[in-house]
C-alpha cells in the first residue's frame, strides 16, 4: 500500500516551526562567537612558548575534542547543579556543551594556521620593530585566516548542526519542535524531511557565498 504524504500537518504548525527556527538561530549565534574566540585564545596558547599556557590549552583540547558533545551537554545540565548551588538552563547547558567543544577544534584550526605562515614573515616584522604581539595582530593572524577560511567555514557548518543536540535537555529548537509535532500528528517522515530541508536552505547559501569569498581572496593576493 503506497505511502500517503501529509505535509499540510506539518506546515500547519508553522509558529512552533519559526519558534524551532529562532531557538535554533539563537544557540548558533551564542555557539559561534564563544566557539570561535575561545579557538582564538586556544590556538595562540598552544603556539606560544609559555610552558604553563601551552600545558592547559593542550589539556583542554585534548579532552574536549575526544569527549561526545552530547555527555558534555548532558553532563553541564545533570550533573554541574549536583556540584554547585545553582541550576543550568537548557540554553546554558547546549551552548557550554557546543562552544567548549567548537573551541577545541577551533583551536587546532588556529594554531596550524598561524604555524603554516613562513618564520621569515616573523623576522621582517620584528626588523621593522614589531612586538610579537603586534607582529601577530597585524602581519600573521591576516595571512592565517585567509588560509583557514575553509575549515573555519567548515566549523560553523558544524555549530549549526550541532544545534539540533540541544534537544536532549529539551531546549526549543528545530529538532525540538519537530519532535513535537510529529508525536502530535504522527507524521514523523514528512516533519523530518521538513527540518532537513529547512537545514539545508539556510547552510547551502552560506557555503556557497564562502566559495565567492575565498576566490575573491584568491584573486586578491
Amino acid at each position: 500500500m503506497a505511502y500517503r504524504w501529509d505535509f499540510a500537518s506539518v506546515f500547519s504548525n508553522t509558529d512552533a516551526l519559526l519558534a524551532g527556527a529562532l531557538g535554533t538561530l539563537r544557540i548558533f549565534a551564542i555557539c559561534l562567537v564563544l566557539g570561535l574566540s575561545l579557538g582564538l585564545l586556544l590556538g595562540l596558547a598552544r603556539y606560544s612558548k609559555r610552558k604553563l599556557l601551552y600545558l592547559s590549552a593542550s589539556a583542554f583540547v585534548e579532552f574536549f575534542r575526544n569527549t561526545p558533545v552530547l555527555v558534555q551537554i548532558l553532563w553541564f545540565y545533570f550533573a554541574m547543579p549536583m556540584l554547585l548551588p545553582f541550576e543550568i538552563s537548557p540554553l546554558t547547558a547546549a551552548a557550554l556543551g557546543i562552544s567548549l567543544n567548537s573551541g577545541a577544534f577551533s583551536g587546532e584550526i588556529f594554531r596550524a594556521g598561524i604555524q603554516s605562515i613562513e618564520r621569515g614573515q616573523w623576522e621582517a616584522a620584528h626588523a621593522l620593530g614589531m612586538s610579537s604581539a603586534q607582529a601577530m595582530r597585524r602581519i600573521i593572524l591576516p595571512q592565517a585566516v585567509k588560509r583557514m577560511l575553509p575549515a573555519l567555514t567548515n566549523r560553523c557548518i558544524e555549530i549549526f548542526k550541532m544545534s539540533t543536540l540541544a534537544s536532549a535537555v529539551a531546549y526549543v529548537e528545530l529538532l525540538q519542535q519537530g519532535k513535537l509535532i510529529a508525536s502530535i500528528n504522527y507524521n514523523p517522515i514528512e516533519t523530518y524531511t521538513v527540518i532537513a530541508l529547512i537545514f539545508f536552505a539556510v547552510l547551502y547559501p552560506l557555503v556557497q557565498a564562502t566559495y565567492v569569498l575565498e576566490r575573491r581572496l584568491r584573486e586578491s593576493d
